[in-house]
């Protein structure tokens, strides 16, 4: 049955999502941030989103923040599409005031880790900042591996739509499912969750091999594959013991993994891991990439903080997460990026 699809957040991914939903027969409402104010424009000028070589199916509705009630009017669910520097402003403009009958997707990849050492979604930093306002709602969200151009260009897509009602999300994979897309659905919302932001901060430490190579071979060196696979293999390790903790099941584990590949081979986070592979200090690399959003920093000084913490407490063992030991000293420590390779081998000898 043919829903309405009201979508918040005008980025890259948010807007990516207009495709899959308007080819599956729904009717789409594109809404921008206040900070998204020329990419609508630009989209009613042109039903093209300025970063996307594809132009939009046509039909899809376009709305400047300030109509963003008038957009969610007889809609079937909201998907969110702000990134993790817009989770508080998209709780207290948008979530607070929204029916919380309507249903959330949100697109938004990060952890917040609490004080004591544990990490908590999204999702959960939103259901308990809204329980405090006496507002009592439940945010779904999707995880797996996706870019936004590569949906764009109809891909083909595995994704995962997690949350606590199992009918909704049902509802939403039927709303959004196409030929190219196709969905999963989980109630390990924590799991899933935590899988994918985990990903970020790890796909910064397999791409700083990428530069390494540029370092000491030369930029015409080519891609070598032997230090990214060493690399993914220990981020993989450390990615599974902390999902252990989170208390995910496996296939939001896995799922998590196929993220990090695609997030390895494309993408912002990418590009500063091989800047500071190639030996540029953490200032220099982000003056280079002056205007991007990097989500992949946040996640990784909070996961990095979040294990410190557990460390102190007793409750992992710090030798067992070189990798993202490492990645936060390269960005706060002024530690140069040449991996600490050997602190990844094992010795299960008897």
């Amino acid at each position: 049955m043919k829903k309405t699809i009201t979508i918040i957040g005008s980025g890259m991914m948010g807007s990516a999502l207009a495709f899959p939903a308007f080819e599956n027969g729904n009717e789409v409402r594109l809404v921008g941030t206040p900070l998204d104010k020329d990419i609508i424009d630009a989209c009613r000028a042109t039903n093209q989103h300025p970063k996307f070589e594809i132009p939009f199916p046509k039909g899809i509705q376009y709305y400047q923040f300030d109509q963003w009630k008038e957009a969610v009017k007889g809609a079937d669910f909201v998907i969110g599409g702000v990134s993790s520097f817009g989770v508080d402003w998209f709780l207290n403009e948008v979530l607070t005031y929204l029916d919380p009958a309507l249903p959330v997707l949100s697109v938004t990849k990060g952890l917040i880790n609490l004080p004591d050492g544990t990490l908590i979604s999204y999702p959960a930093y939103w259901e308990t900042e809204l329980a405090k306002k006496g507002i009592h709602r439940q945010v779904n969200a999707i995880g797996g591996p996706c870019t936004s151009y590569e949906l764009v260009a109809h891909d083909q897509t595995e994704v995962a739509f997690c949350g606590k009602d199992t009918a909704v999300i049902k509802m939403m994979k039927e709303a959004m499912q196409t030929s190219y897309y196709h969905i999963s659905t989980t109630n390990d919302v924590i799991g899933l969750e935590s899988a994918v932001a985990l990903k970020n901060a790890y796909a910064l430490g397999v791409a700083m091999t990428i530069g390494l190579v540029n370092r000491h071979l030369g930029p015409d060196a080519g891609l070598h594959y032997n230090s990214q696979a060493a690399a993914f293999y220990q981020a993989t390790k450390e990615m599974t013991k902390l999902l252990r903790l989170q208390g995910a099941d496996e296939d939001s584990t896995v799922i998590g993994i196929g993220d990090l590949y695609v997030t390895v081979y494309g993408g912002r986070t990418r590009k500063i891991g091989i800047l500071l592979g190639e030996g540029k200090t953490y200032q220099e690399a982000m003056d280079i990439l002056a205007g991007v959003t990097l989500e992949s920093l946040v996640v990784a000084r909070r996961v990095a903080k979040a294990i410190y913490r557990k460390a102190e407490l007793g409750m992992v063992d710090l030798r067992e997460f070189p990798l993202m030991t490492h990645v936060n000293d390269v960005l706060d420590n002024g530690k140069d990026a040449q991996l600490p390779w050997e602190s990844f081998t094992f010795d299960n000898t008897k």
